[in-house]
């Protein structure tokens, strides 16, 4: 990956705030951020962001996207090894931050919006700092951060 390239006005590139808005970094991968979304409604629910401030899947290498594209895969790998969802969904948006990032949100069946797709912020569950620590914690010693 060539010099990375950063905007100081987008919560992924700036890790205090504006991130600790929405999110609580876990740490990083070689192409990618792992981040707790701070609304815990689905528990578990995570973002994987691409390290460079890109917009679009095609503004990177297939290289690059290939190796983003694996550690998703080992993202959710880990999710389900901790969290046990029965099914994690996929989402890529950005119409508001144009940062290439994914949310892994975890569904468990009979449970909030299973069925449904994801809400993208319900403002109903978030955790204490202890708690998004301890989980950051289980995903570090996981992923091997």
């Amino acid at each position: 990956m060539t010099e990375t390239v950063k905007d100081p006005n987008c919560g992924y590139c700036v890790q205090g705030e504006p991130l600790a808005q929405f999110g609580y970094l876990v740490g990083e991968l070689p192409h990618s951020l792992v981040i707790i979304f701070k609304e815990q409604s689905h528990p578990g629910r995570l973002i994987v962001a691409y390290k460079e401030h890109v917009s679009e899947l095609v503004d990177i290498s297939d290289e690059e996207r290939d190796a983003y594209f694996a550690e998703i895969a080992q993202v959710a790998k880990v999710m389900h090894q901790l969290y046990k969802p029965d099914k994690i969904n996929y989402g890529a948006y950005g119409d508001g931050g144009s940062h290439l990032h994914f949310h892994l949100v975890p569904k468990y069946e009979g449970e909030v919006e299973w069925g449904t797709p994801f809400a993208m912020n319900l403002d109903q569950k978030y955790l204490s700092d202890d708690e998004y620590e301890a989980m950051a914690e289980d995903l570090r010693q996981a992923l091997a951060l």
